[in-house]
């Protein structure tokens, strides 16, 4: 089912009643890295702003040479949600949005090579409740469902993450939500946030920031004083419009974006 949703400015389609999960994969035109990112789009785990969080962030993606991989989870509660009626959260007894960010994870590794990129530069991103999904993908490596074939013999744990305005993540009491177990391993994160997003309070990003640390993870965190909620790449007026820079300096400093060619250049 398709709507159109506003946020404060400008409109987006959102995507409901979501009952068998889809990706959709965007190959980049002119420069070509070896590098993969599946995104996971916002929407509260009740519906998902396909294009706001979806498709204009793919074409950005593809446009750094990347290709990108666009998750349509199931959807609604399809994971730790915000039941309006009865005034709280309810984390649901199957996390359906769960099990098909990791399969998705799962099914871009084993078709590497068909996709064309590498199997160790796998990447993820999301915003809002699909941050959610990035910070379980990064922590959980246990499959939340049966196997179903080869392809789930991969990994589902990203090579790298960007989790942008993210909710979920802080709990009662301000703690991190202790179904989330980071390592020195937990994939290198970038973070960003509005402190004035009246959505997902900041204590979803600087909980999560300081669980990284606390753990020796490696991470990039990049708070701003406005931007809301769910801009996506439209606040062209405010300075955090300039998130997509900072990702790309980001991805380079942890030889993300290197073409292959490049790769085998610097290598010999």
């Amino acid at each position: 089912m398709f709507q159109v949703n506003k946020v404060p400015g400008f409109h987006y389609t959102g995507i409901s009643e979501v009952t068998v999960p889809t990706m959709t994969v965007f190959s980049p035109v002119d420069r070509r890295t070896d590098a993969a990112i599946v995104v996971f789009p916002g929407g509260g785990f009740r519906l998902l702003a396909i294009d706001l969080e979806g498709t204009e962030i793919c074409d950005w993606i593809t446009s750094q040479g990347i290709t990108c991989v666009l998750l349509k989870y199931r959807v609604p509660k399809s994971n730790h949600y915000w039941d309006r009626e009865q005034k709280r959260h309810i984390t649901p007894a199957v996390p359906f949005a769960l099990q098909d960010a990791q399969r998705a994870i799962k099914l871009v590794r084993a078709n590497a090579a068909r996709f064309n990129v590498d199997p160790s530069k796998i990447g993820v991103l999301g915003m809002s409740a699909g941050a959610y999904l990035v910070a379980q993908t990064s922590t959980i490596s246990e499959a939340a469902y049966r196997p179903v074939d080869a392809a789930d013999s991969q990994s589902s744990v990203p090579d790298f993450a960007i989790a942008l305005y993210p909710g979920h993540l802080c709990r009662s009491g301000g703690v991190l939500d202790p179904s989330l177990k980071l390592t020195e391993n937990t994939p290198p994160t970038f973070l960003l946030a509005a402190w004035d997003d009246p959505v997902n309070k900041i204590c979803n990003t600087t909980v999560y920031a300081n669980a990284l640390a606390n753990a020796g993870a490696r991470a990039e965190v990049h708070v701003f004083a406005q931007g809301k909620h769910a801009f996506g790449l439209r606040h062209q007026e405010l300075p955090i419009a300039a998130w997509p820079s900072l990702v790309e300096t980001w991805l380079n400093a942890i030889d993300v974006l290197a073409t292959p060619s490049t790769m085998r250049r610097d290598e010999k």
